[in-house]
């Protein structure tokens, strides 16, 4: 059985920890993670899936075969740097670390290591992630394979050019942020022309997961979508043009734009 640990168990870990759960592909007593002491939620959810938690980082390596890193980006330095007499050729170290390069994460470890730079995303609870994951310079086709198998159980996932990894960081790794507000809106619209809460956000969460399916599944373009929706002179159309008067376009443009600055200045500052 996979031996996994996570150097970092904030909500990207648990996530990641209860999909692979669900999956089937290790169980709870063959996880260990690490975390601060103070970090009592964290502490906690791990100790539920019936796991070792540790406030030693050392301890995660010496316990494990895949070792996820989900740290901030901030301490990435000081915890690899403290891990890295642990580390073997054995291990496989997935790093799920904003903005940090195969390269920066290779040159804080031992010759030869064996790295993947991954961005999963929360929804791999309810294995519904989207991942993409960049392979380093030591990586076997093995090494691939599993990261394709771990990541598939949680979602999808597809191995990508590095140079992507910024921009994708934004889309489909910051984008359930997103999501989450478009959601919360249309409820609050919802509400205030006098749906009940409890049912707006139903209606609003599985229109959202309905649509993203239609995209998905279809191939159709989103605009030809859109304009099967929209009759003339209909409530869509009013509702679009609304939404365009408040410019949502030009807003998650400029989101995408502005997270995806966001990971290459974190990437720049190790």
């Amino acid at each position: 059985m996979l031996k996994i640990g996570f150097l970092g168990a904030g909500k990207m870990a648990q996530a990641l920890a209860k999909g692979f759960l669900t999956a089937g592909l290790t169980k709870g007593e063959h996880i260990t993670a690490s975390c601060v002491p103070q970090d009592v939620q964290c502490v906690e959810a791990f100790k539920e899936l019936g796991s070792t938690v540790t406030f030693d980082n050392r301890v995660v390596a010496e316990n494990s075969d895949v070792l996820l890193l989900a740290v901030k980006p901030s301490v990435v330095k000081p915890v690899l740097e403290f891990v890295r007499p642990k580390i073997t050729s054995n291990h496989l170290l997935l790093s799920v670390a904003m903005g940090i390069t195969v390269d920066q994460l290779e040159k804080l470890l031992p010759d030869g290591s064996k790295v993947v730079r991954v961005m999963p995303n929360t929804p791999a609870l309810v294995q519904c992630g989207a991942s993409v994951y960049v392979p380093g310079n030591h990586t076997t086709d093995e090494d691939n394979k599993l990261t394709q198998k771990l990541l598939s159980a949680v979602g999808t996932a597809e191995r990508v050019p590095e140079y992507l990894m910024d921009p994708i960081t934004a889309l489909s790794g910051s984008g359930p942020g997103y999501v989450y507000v478009i959601i919360e809106a249309m409820a609050d619209g919802a509400v205030r022309m006098g749906i009940p809460r409890d049912m707006a956000y139903r209606l609003a969460s599985q229109t959202v997961l309905g649509a993203g399916t239609m995209v998905r599944d279809t191939r159709e373009h989103p605009g030809k979508l859109k304009d099967d929706v929209t009759s003339p002179a209909g409530s869509t159309a009013a509702g679009l043009c609304a939404l365009e008067n408040g410019g949502i376009r030009h807003a998650l443009i400029d989101a995408l734009e502005k997270a995806t600055e966001r990971c290459r200045e974190t990437s720049k500052a190790l």
